[in-house]
Formats: C-alpha cells, sequence, structure tokens
C-alpha cells in the first residue's frame, strides 16, 4: 500500500517537463519606428498584419529602445545589459569584444531546455554562432542575411552627397517578385517551415529578424504601387524651426548632412514613399509567418513577442536617420501575446530591455541574477496598473541619455543640457520646457533618475561602488565653488539622520543652482554625479548646510 501511495504522489513531486513549457516566437523587425496602424505614426501606412497581432496582443504604445542604435540596442536586449554597464554605446564595437562572456537570450533559452533557433538579423551583421541550437542561413558563416536582390547600378534614386554617405541611402521599386528578391522573403519561408514542423519535442525560443525597413529601401513594385509620389505627406511630427528651443547640443546631434543634401536633392517625399514601401513588404513578410503560426500545432502554446530596435527620423527635428534620444527614434513597436492573458493596450512607460526577464517569467525560470530591466508580466494582466518605472535610452556614452515616463519625458546630454516634453499633450515634443520653472519638480525628479553606474566608451569591469566612495565633510564656511566639467561619473551618497528634511542643489560650470529634489528625514539618498561636481545641501527651511565637491572615487555625507 505505501508502495502504491508513492507512485501515486511521485508524479506531482517532479518538476513541469520542458515541453510544458511554452514556446517563444521572437520577431524583431529593423529601424521600425511608429509608422504602423496600432501606433498610427503615419496616416498612409498600411499595415493590416502589425494589426492583426496587435488584436491579440497586449500592444505597447510607451514602449523605448535601450539605444538608439542598431548594435548597442540588440546587444542590450539580448544581453539584458544595458549600454551604460556594458560599454557598449555604437554599432562599429563589436559584441563579443565588449562583453566576451555574456550568456545571450537564445543560449540562455537552450540552457534551460528549449531548441533555439533563428534566421535573419536578431543582432547587428552577426549571428553569434554559439548562441544558436540552428539558423538560416548557415550559423557557421556568421551572416544573417540570404541572398537579397538588389540593382547593380547604384545609387538608383538619391545621389552621392560625398564620402560621408552611407551607401545604403537609396531607394526605388524593383520590378520582381518577392521570391526573387529574397531577403525577408526567404526569412518568412524558413521561419514559417519551422512553425510548421518543429525540429524536435522541445519548446522552441524561434527568432525572426526582418531587416525592412532599415535601407536601402528597396522592394518589389507592388509595394510602393499604393503610395503614389504626388500624394506622400510629410511626417505627420515635422515642425519648420523646430530646433530653436533645443539646447545646442541637441543641435548638433540632430543636424547631420542626410536631411539638407535629401531635400536639395528633391528627393524627401521620395524617400517617404520608399520607407512607407519598406513598411508595407515587412507587414506582408509578417503576415505569411503569422499564417503560418496559425497553422502550427503549438500554436496554442506559443508567446508571440514583436518589436523593433529603434525608430527613424524623416525629417522631424530637422534629422534623418537614427542616434538621437527624441521619441521618434526611441519609441518603437512592442507586442506580447501569450497564451491566457487578454489583448489590451498599455501606455505605461516600458523598454525593450524588459524583455528578457518577461520571457523568462513567463516560461516559469529564474532570470539570470546579472540582468537589467524589469519583468511586464504584472503589466500583461493590468495595463493599467500603478506603474512606477522608467525606460531609459543610452546615447553615445554614459552622461547622455533619455528618460521616458507615462507623461514626460527628459534628455539628458554630456554637457549636462537638458530637454523635457510634455508627451501626453505634446506626442512631438515640439515644444521644450526644460527652462520653464513651473516644470522644476519634473525635472528634480527625472535627475535623479538618470544612470549611476556609467562604463565609458569600450571598456568593461569598470565599477563606481558607493562603498568606495570615501566620506567626505561638507564645507560650511566658504562660498559654493562651480562645478569643473567633467565626464567620469561617480555616486554621491547623501545619509539624513537628522530630524528635518532635506534640500539638495547641484551647481552648474557658471554657478547656477539646480534643484535636485530632497532627502526625506532618517532616510538615505544616492545621487549620481561626476568628479568635481559642486553639491550644496539645505535644510527645509533653506538654512545652508554646507557645499561639497565630489573626489576621484564619490562621495559620502552624513547630516546628522
Amino acid at each position: 500500500m505505501k508502495t502504491l501511495l508513492l507512485l501515486l504522489i511521485a508524479p506531482c513531486l517532479l518538476p513541469a517537463t520542458t515541453t510544458d513549457k511554452p514556446n517563444i516566437l521572437f520577431i524583431s523587425v529593423d529601424d521600425l519606428n511608429d509608422w504602423i496602424s496600432p501606433l498610427g505614426g503615419h496616416p498612409q501606412s498600411i499595415t493590416p498584419n502589425f494589426q492583426r497581432l496587435a488584436n491579440q496582443s497586449v500592444l505597447f504604445t510607451n514602449a523605448h529602445c535601450p539605444a538608439p542604435a542598431c548594435g548597442p540596442c540588440r546587444a542590450a536586449v539580448l544581453s539584458g545589459i544595458p549600454p551604460y554597464r556594458s560599454g557598449l554605446y555604437e554599432n562599429m564595437q563589436p559584441l563579443r569584444q565588449v562583453m566576451p562572456d555574456i550568456t545571450l537570450m537564445p543560449r540562455f533559452f537552450s540552457n534551460h531546455g528549449y531548441h533555439s533557433s533563428g534566421s535573419g538579423k536578431i543582432l547587428h551583421y552577426v549571428i553569434d554562432p554559439r548562441s544558436w541550437d540552428n539558423y538560416f542561413p548557415e550559423k557557421e558563416k556568421d551572416n544573417p542575411f540570404p541572398f537579397t536582390r538588389y540593382p547593380k547600378k547604384r545609387p538608383i534614386s538619391l545621389p552621392r552627397g560625398g564620402p560621408w554617405q552611407y551607401i545604403e541611402t537609396d531607394w526605388g521599386a524593383l520590378e520582381i517578385s518577392d521570391k526573387e528578391f529574397g531577403g525577408d522573403y526567404s526569412v518568412a519561408e524558413w521561419v514559417s517551415k519551422q512553425l510548421a514542423n518543429p525540429p524536435t519535442d522541445k519548446p522552441f525560443f524561434l527568432a525572426c529578424g526582418f531587416y525592412r525597413p532599415h535601407e536601402p529601401w528597396f522592394v518589389p513594385a507592388k509595394y510602393f504601387a499604393p503610395f503614389p509620389l504626388e500624394k506622400i505627406q510629410l511626417p505627420p511630427g515635422y515642425l519648420p524651426n523646430d530646433l530653436d528651443d533645443v539646447p545646442p547640443a541637441g543641435q548638433a546631434l540632430a543636424r547631420n548632412r542626410y536631411f539638407p543634401h535629401i531635400q536639395k536633392s528633391g528627393e524627401w517625399k521620395a524617400g517617404l514613399q520608399g520607407y512607407l514601401a519598406s513598411i508595407h513588404f515587412a507587414d506582408a513578410m509578417l503576415g505569411t509567418v503569422l499564417d503560418a503560426l496559425d497553422q502550427s500545432p503549438r500554436r496554442k502554446n506559443t508567446i508571440v513577442v514583436l518589436w523593433s530596435d529603434h525608430g527613424w527620423h524623416l525629417g522631424e527635428k530637422e534629422h534623418w536617420q537614427k542616434f538621437t534620444g527624441w521619441r521618434a527614434c526611441s519609441r518603437v513597436p512592442m507586442m506580447i501575446l501569450a497564451p491566457g492573458i487578454n489583448p489590451s493596450v498599455c501606455d505605461q512607460p516600458v523598454s525593450t530591455i524588459d524583455l528578457f526577464k518577461t520571457l523568462t517569467s513567463l516560461s516559469g525560470i529564474s532570470a539570470p541574477e546579472n540582468i537589467a530591466g524589469t519583468d511586464l508580466s504584472p503589466l500583461l494582466k493590468d495595463p493599467d496598473l500603478d506603474w512606477p518605472h522608467i525606460a531609459l535610452t543610452q546615447l553615445r556614452g554614459p552622461d547622455a541619455y533619455a528618460l521616458s515616463g507615462k507623461d514626460f519625458r527628459y534628455i539628458h546630454y554630456a554637457n549636462d543640457e537638458e530637454e523635457l516634453y510634455h508627451i501626453s499633450k505634446d506626442p512631438y515634443e515640439h515644444t521644450n520646457l526644460a527652462k520653464k520653472k513651473e516644470y522644476e519638480d519634473i525635472l528634480v525628479k527625472f535627475r535623479a533618475k538618470g544612470p549611476l553606474k556609467g562604463v565609458p566608451l569600450q571598456q568593461t569591469g569598470r565599477s563606481n561602488s558607493v562603498q568606495n566612495a570615501p566620506l567626505v565633510e561638507l564645507d560650511r564656511k566658504n562660498k559654493p565653488l562651480p562645478s569643473r566639467k567633467s565626464s567620469t561619473r561617480v555616486p554621491f551618497a547623501i545619509k539624513n539622520s537628522s530630524s528635518e528634511h532635506l534640500k539638495v542643489y547641484w551647481v552648474n560650470e557658471q554657478g547656477q543652482r539646480k534643484a535636485f529634489g530632497k532627502v526625506d528625514k532618517a532616510s538615505n539618498r544616492i545621487i549620481p554625479s561626476h568628479v568635481g561636481h559642486s553639491w550644496v545641501i539645505e535644510n527645509e527651511k533653506g538654512k545652508f548646510l554646507g557645499s561639497v565637491i565630489i573626489p576621484k572615487k564619490g562621495a559620502r555625507i552624513t547630516i546628522e
């Protein structure tokens, strides 16, 4: 009798088999901004399949990329490590030179009972063979692009403005079929076959990386046909002189040579046409994969994630390309379809770096301890949940970034210039509020949420620890000095052991004070600072308590 009882109980004590875990279809789309119908970014876009997936998913309308460039973003999403921790900020940095030992998402799932395969552009121009069980094209070649037919003589549309111009900034309709074109068609075809006949009994992690609408915007002519050139509308977010209230650092970032060259060449509307056509093509390829998924034997137990690495400017802020902190570039499509989760729309600020933790949570697997991001599972169940998080988009270096909240967005440049936008009222970020006194409290909150441990470009393993910061005394006698210019980021820790609240001010290079919020009584606060920066502490009545210049390893102070 005891033996029979043990046999009956034993299966309940065993962990669930890997076949009980959900499959994962992981779809990325390259350089896609909000010009799809679920996000309403451009009135002329034709995207029935993006809409089809959105109707079945939780659609995140306030999702942002961890970096506005392919390489840094994709490395962050697949590793769970943001640029300010990895030091990978630019496309020219090879992933494995910066993060030689990191376990990427597909290998992590393989290590937990999945079969991980993929096709197309998932990482930046590499496959990273060690991360996959199977890939198309062959992973050993480490080239993620299947054959794609382009015109033999180029440029076709945009004349070369000089050696500075990216050779792929060109567009045109091709009189060929989808199959003859290849590229994303081949990716969709291969992924569809994997869905129809999963290669093993294991749950699958299947990645599908569409290259369009990345440049060059060459696709079969039928995708250009719905967009007659004479009817092309300019980007809804375009505003002449939009940079007038943007600080010099933002203006310098915006004004590259592409947009003036495109305007001078008379190719602006043709470029818009090429982008819309390329999105239309990507939508059709997505439809092929969704059709295969609907017919797949594992459809009911498959999580679907769709995301883009970053957006794209087509004249907004006088800019063409990516690499900026504005919403046109940071905001991306993101959808999650999961078994048992009802379709909904969520406008809370989230990041694509959250996908790693979310997928492990939905799969019943503990996430790696070293990764960043937030598990979005609670928002999948309740999109109106009170959500305290912000989304960080890192620019080129540890001290330049954008922070996205629910109603406001903040941009900080390495020279401490700032922008603030009320996006619920000003979605195209036409009015910079950073210098308006009535928004100082909001600025204070955003300033306190910037990344603390900024790893410089191409350097890894560096950590600025609060524990290593020396205890320093406040200077209570002398007038506070201006901050010195510095790019070395260190922590400034304040321990308030007094019976009153404290006010904190940063002193800029011109000697002007900027409020950085408060430290509640009997509490602690860590503020991201720089070597040589100057800070002032006052009590809640405005009495000067002292100032401090931050030394090389940061600083810790205690107020009794």
